[in-house]
């Protein structure tokens, strides 16, 4: 892009008025466009009602470390700013400390980046005690960094008799050690909820019901499908982490006679490192799932991309080992599709194990996508024959609950059963 764009919609909202840029590095190349890095970002700006007047991408011959962009752009950015009244300026791209403060210098507009931007949309969002404190901590530990442009008042009090120190360097020390002590808080708090979260996830898999997790890339449609199959009304918008906090709902499933969907928050492209380590204890919740269906907007011309980020989130979680839970691609937003490109996706779909096509929206392939789940949680089960007291009502009814009970002999006070049961739930049989 060479010409500065208006938006389309640049009508009332409470925020301010903001120019998005977008570094564009030569020779970067990846599998995501350049348009849907733009939109992105406008749409990231926009979750958190600021009022985008306008957005356009500067190509990159070198990474300046004072200020990022070349001199030229950093002017270009500034005459944009004032021509458009612009108060805000967010850059879709990691800033370092001195870099944000170079571009609030030239530009006269506070800035914001892209890290500084997801942190801004999940405290905003954050519903839950145990959220709010996520958040917390990985805006704590990105402000760190930055304490220095809040104190540059206090460089002209500094000493001149060959001291190093002075009021200001005292004033961040001191200022640094109130982060340190409130982040070292903070995690001991979250260590008791994922000691907690690791007690009721003990008691649920302990229990005769599956867990099903669902991951996407955020506005995939998880939400709108968590409705669509629990029967539940979850935030669901056409926005940008439109849900935040996890939630559980009961899901029929063919075969079970119960079984629980999480909703977890949705990702994206260069999530915060922050917030992935912060919000560690929620995503384990994946981790522990029987079943992991991984929901992709197949509309979007972008979801190969956005299907490797979510991908690269799962594997730093250890979510690509053997023994990570089973997954199945849910290939979202079948409506959104023309008649052609509709008929040859279904038809992919349909030569494929680990893929069903869906509409959340309309619930097109959703019955389909149950009977996925339940062939897939039934698959690699084995009959067991098992010796119960008669008496052993739990343990009789976790069997008929969670297994398929082919043959069932009384024999005096004694039970023999033939049970068929996955790996997974003859495990958890062996631990009650």
């Amino acid at each position: 892009m060479s010409v500065f764009k208006r938006t389309d919609d640049s009508g009332v909202s409470r925020g301010e008025r903001a120019l998005v840029v977008v570094p564009e590095r030569i020779g970067e190349g990846g599998l995501r466009s350049l348009d849907a890095r733009i939109d992105e970002a406008v749409g990231l700006a926009q979750a958190i009602g600021v009022d985008v007047i306008g957005k356009k991408a500067f190509r990159l011959r070198q990474v300046r470390p004072a200020s990022l962009f070349g001199k030229g752009q950093v002017e270009e950015m500034a005459e944009l700013a004032e021509q458009y009244d612009v108060t805000l300026l967010v850059v879709d791209a990691a800033l370092s400390p001195v870099q944000q403060k170079t571009l609030e210098d030239e530009t006269k507009c506070k800035v914001i980046d892209r890290t500084g931007l997801i942190l801004e949309i999940f405290g905003e969002r954050a519903a839950t005690a145990e959220g709010r404190m996520q958040v917390e901590l990985a805006h704590l530990d990105y402000q760190a960094g930055r304490l220095v442009r809040s104190w540059t008042h206090l460089e002209r009090q500094r000493g001149g008799f060959g001291f190093l120190g002075g009021p200001g360097e005292t004033q961040i020390e001191a200022d640094r050690r109130l982060i340190r002590d409130r982040m070292a808080r903070i995690r001991k708090e979250l260590d008791q909820v994922r000691r907690t979260r690791g007690l009721h996830r003990g008691r649920r898999q302990r229990a005769p019901w599956p867990v099903i997790a669902l991951v996407g890339y955020t506005n995939a449609g998880k939400s709108t499908l968590f409705n669509r199959m629990t029967q539940s009304h979850v935030m669901a918008e056409d926005l940008l982490f439109a849900t935040l906090d996890p939630t559980m709902r009961n899901v029929k499933i063919p075969g079970f006679d119960r079984a629980i969907l999480s909703d977890t928050v949705g990702f994206v492209s260069n999530l915060p490192t922050e917030l992935v380590a912060a919000f560690r204890a929620t995503l384990e919740e994946v981790a522990a799932a029987d079943l992991i269906l991984h929901v992709r907007d197949i509309a979007h011309p972008d979801s190969e991309a956005q299907a490797a980020d979510v991908e690269t989130v799962l594997f730093s979680l250890g979510l690509a080992e053997e023994d990570s839970p089973p997954r199945i691609e849910v290939w979202n937003k079948l409506d959104l599709l023309e008649p052609g490109e509709r008929q040859e996706l279904l038809g992919e779909a349909g030569r494929r194990d680990d893929v069903v096509a869906v509409s959340a929206l309309t619930g097109e392939g959703v019955d389909g996508l149950r009977e996925t789940i339940s062939h897939l949680l039934h698959s690699g089960s084995q009959t067991h024959h098992i010796r119960l007291n008669a008496g052993d009502g739990e343990r009789i009814a976790w069997l008929h609950a969670r297994g398929e009970v082919l043959e069932q002999q009384s024999d005096g006070d004694q039970l023999q059963l033939a049970v068929k049961l996955s790996p997974e739930n003859w495990a958890r049989f062996e631990r009650i």
